[in-house]
């Protein structure tokens, strides 16, 4: 019993060690490709100092060979006709190349065994890459089907509403009338949940607010900024035929993403994939601020981008036909 205990749990624990190593296996690969380079270069580096002495033998070899034919006797007063010259060098050819073969095949071998670890750590990460990226267009697909049914249901302004934890909220505000007397009114406003976060609403959704170097105290003046700068993607996309998050990221001064590099937007007028244009989804919004600014509220955008999902594959499929 106690036997079949502890062999168990050494199965579990190989299991585990098993799994790790799987998993890290493009790493541990690279790793021992790295220094199996490292070690062949070693190798190569002391066969090197070796060399000179094969090659000190091969010249001697070789006088030896065309003294013998120029005299046509060997030193040992045997006759020697070139007959004889062209298979000794023949020979002394060959065994020169064998010392030198062996003398780097170890070198090589390692060298070869590390390139050939880094090509499997590249084959193993290219097959994950690839499997991440049909599980993101799966979920992708997901969550655009449940947000078509939503907006289906209960219309855009809900889903919006829903998507951003965007509530009303009666606020009061200062107004001067023509006489300049100050009076204060209430509201009632389109709050952004406290604290928002698009990562956690929206992979592609981006807050446009006092903190991007472009905005400004006029709401208008952003709102002008914000449809010069999709008027402009819109430019790009149709001039090129596709146009990558990452570049209207770049275009706006936020930050570049993983996801950013492979999702956008494809256009071609006979074959649309989405939208077949640049919608940076905007739609005014109130932000509770921590600082107090025009009476403690200022104007912001939430921009959320009409990416078609991944289209590196839609890309080279278009740029073939």
């Amino acid at each position: 019993m106690k036997k079949s205990k502890i062999a168990k749990s050494l199965s579990l624990t190989f299991n585990k060690i098993s799994f790790q190593m799987k998993k890290k296996s493009p790493e541990l690969l690279v790793a021992a490709g790295i220094a199996g380079v490292i070690v062949s270069t070693v190798m190569a580096c002391k066969a090197t100092t070796k060399a000179g002495r094969i090659a000190e033998e091969t010249h001697d070899a070789l006088d030896t060979i065309h003294e013998a034919e120029t005299s046509g006797v060997t030193k040992a007063g045997e006759d020697y006709s070139k007959e004889d010259a062209v298979k000794d060098l023949a020979i002394t050819y060959l065994q020169t190349g064998i010392k030198y073969a062996r003398l780097y095949a170890p070198a090589v071998v390692v060298g070869a065994a590390s390139v050939t670890c880094i090509l499997a750590s590249h084959n193993i990460l290219k097959k994950r890459n690839a499997a991440i990226a049909a599980a993101y267009t799966a979920l992708d697909k997901s969550f655009r089907d449940y947000r078509g049914r939503v907006v289906e249901r209960f219309g855009k302004q809900v889903e919006k509403e829903l998507r951003y934890n965007i509530k009303a909220k009666e606020v009061e505000e200062t107004v001067v009338d023509e006489k300049g007397k100050e009076t204060t009114v209430k509201k009632t406003v389109d709050v952004a949940g406290a604290g928002w976060d698009p990562s956690q609403y929206s992979p592609y959704a981006r807050i446009f607010d006092e903190g991007h170097r472009a905005w400004m105290k006029d709401p208008e003046q952003n709102k002008f900024y914000l449809l010069a700068r999709q008027a402009q993607a819109n430019d790009r996309l149709k001039s090129r035929g596709h146009l990558f998050l990452n570049e209207v990221y770049e275009m706006l001064g936020y930050p570049l993403t993983k996801a950013g590099a492979v999702v956008g937007w494809i256009y071609d007028p006979n074959n649309p994939m989405g939208d077949n244009f640049v919608d940076f989804g905007m739609f005014e919004v109130r932000r509770e601020k921590a600082v107090d600014f025009v009476n403690g509220y200022e104007r912001s955008f939430i921009l959320d981008f009409n990416v078609v999902g991944d289209i590196t594959d839609a890309l080279a499929t278009h740029q073939t036909l």
